[in-house]
């Protein structure tokens, strides 16, 4: 899988994921509406401020994902770069041991 279509997937996965929380406190707002806990313009103000804050904060919602999908990768068994740049040094020092012992043998 090439990485634009990651990054296509990992962006369509915001997104849904905001719409998703959008409507998740949406119907959390009308529950409580319906359950007299709130008034329908507390309700909205409420909603419409935690979107807000969701908007004015990307920062703390990129690390967050940046996290999650660190971890998702992680549990996947997907390499580092560190660890892959690692094991790419290691295969250039065999080759090159495996060359020097190859030259020995035929002098």
């Amino acid at each position: 899988m090439d990485n634009n279509n990651w990054l296509t997937q990992l962006l369509l996965l915001g997104v849904g994921t905001t719409s998703l929380a959008a409507e998740k406190l949406k119907e959390v707002g009308d529950q409580w509406v319906r359950e007299g806990k709130l008034n329908p313009d507390q309700a909205t103000g409420f909603i419409n401020d935690l979107l807000k804050q969701l908007q004015t904060n990307p920062g703390d919602l990129e690390a967050q994902f940046q996290r999650q999908i660190k971890n998702i990768m992680q549990d996947m068994g997907v390499a580092r770069q560190s660890e892959v740049d690692e094991l790419r040094g290691r295969i250039d020092r065999l080759e090159r041991q495996v060359r020097d012992l190859e030259n020995k043998s035929w002098r």
